[in-house]
């Protein structure tokens, strides 16, 4: 919803229109199954998508936009539930555009609080009075203390009243297997422009 007004063929490689898209309508599942078994729910659900799409290797005949368009079907959904004990029925969310209203709510809620010239993720820091900010985005896989570390430096950012932006264009591929990237080795580094890693001489 954030990137609806861009056109995606000049902005994004072919398999970001697929992945918003799958994105958008596990968001709307996870509104239901928020609004029929509470907030907590979500987290569950979250958790259990997020290994199936960032920990799973990607379909071995699939390539990436076919992929991506998986994460947003039935198919793929319905055994995530039933992992989780929810019902297959919030499925049917999938496609009911009657959670966008929500959706976009809870996107206008976060950037009201950042400003609009971001992206997701948004963290807000020590509710309702700390300061909001999208990131940290991070391409490797921190050791635990590493973690606690980094944790740390953002905390200490955060709790600074005047502290706005940290930011370079450089990025790694996520070090995340079901971007095809294993944990031991260090994805493509490519310089993204405008949120995408398509380079401005491939934009015509």
């Amino acid at each position: 919803m954030i990137n609806e007004h861009i056109d995606y063929d000049a902005h994004f490689p072919p398999e970001y229109e697929a992945g918003h898209t799958a994105g958008l309508r596990l968001l709307r599942v996870a509104a239901r199954a928020r609004h029929d078994h509470g907030a907590e729910t979500v987290d569950i659900l979250q958790a259990a998508l997020g290994a199936h799409i960032f920990d799973t290797p990607p379909a071995a005949t699939a390539d990436d936009e076919a992929d991506r368009h998986r994460h947003g079907t039935r198919e793929f959904l319905e055994p995530v539930l039933s992992e989780v004990g929810l019902p297959a029925e919030l499925a049917d969310a999938l496609d009911d555009t009657s959670w966008d209203d929500a959706i976009r709510a809870d996107g206008d809620e976060a950037r009201a609080l950042t400003g609009k010239d971001v992206g997701t993720p948004i963290i807000h820091f020590e509710p309702p009075d700390g300061v909001a900010f999208f990131g940290p985005v991070i391409s490797r896989l921190p050791e635990p203390e590493q973690a606690g570390e980094l944790w740390d430096h953002v905390v200490g950012l955060a709790r600074f009243p005047g502290f706005a932006e940290l930011k370079r264009s450089l990025r790694e591929r996520p070090q995340l297997i079901g971007f095809g990237v294993d944990p031991d080795t260090v994805g493509k580094q490519e310089d993204w422009h405008g949120g995408s890693r398509r380079q401005r001489s491939e934009r015509g």
